[in-house]
């Protein structure tokens, strides 16, 4: 995988971050199918309920707090289901394991946990074998 560019830009999205759009940015029939509660974890859902569609660079967009990023959305948003779209792109995106965020884990989880978090039964576990990084000429000083 190429490094993606990263603009100078106070806010990143999602694509900027990955060197590409994800097709359920474009095609609302990819998400269709992703059921919010099952995808819940527990009995309480309100984590979900604050998540809403939001603009980003004047596109609907939902943010993304794994990688802290803006998931655009391409695709016209039926009226009246602007947030159940937003989180179920997020969830798509989450589920899908291409939140950077979530990439991140396999290296930096401190502690276990699901890769792809609680919505996925069986999603493989990090963090088991954490060590802090150690930067190449470095001692840590005396005393400490």
């Amino acid at each position: 995988m190429t490094e993606p560019h990263l603009s100078t830009k106070g806010k990143l999205d999602a694509e900027e971050l990955a060197g590409h759009r994800f097709p359920y940015q474009e095609d609302i029939s990819l998400i269709e199918d992703i059921d919010l509660v099952v995808l819940t974890p527990g009995e309480d859902i309100n984590w979900l309920e604050d998540v809403t569609l939001l603009e980003e660079d004047d596109m609907p967009a939902v943010f993304d707090r794994y990688s802290n990023s803006f998931l655009k959305i391409y695709f016209p948003i039926p009226e009246g289901r602007e947030d159940e779209i937003a989180r179920k792109v997020l969830m798509k995106h989450l589920v899908s394991g291409n939140s950077y965020g979530i990439q991140l884990k396999r290296e930096h989880a401190k502690f276990p946990q699901p890769m792809l978090g609680s919505w996925i039964e069986g999603s493989d576990t990090v963090g088991t074998d954490w060590k802090p990084a150690v930067l190449e000429g470095w001692e840590r000083p005396a005393g400490h």
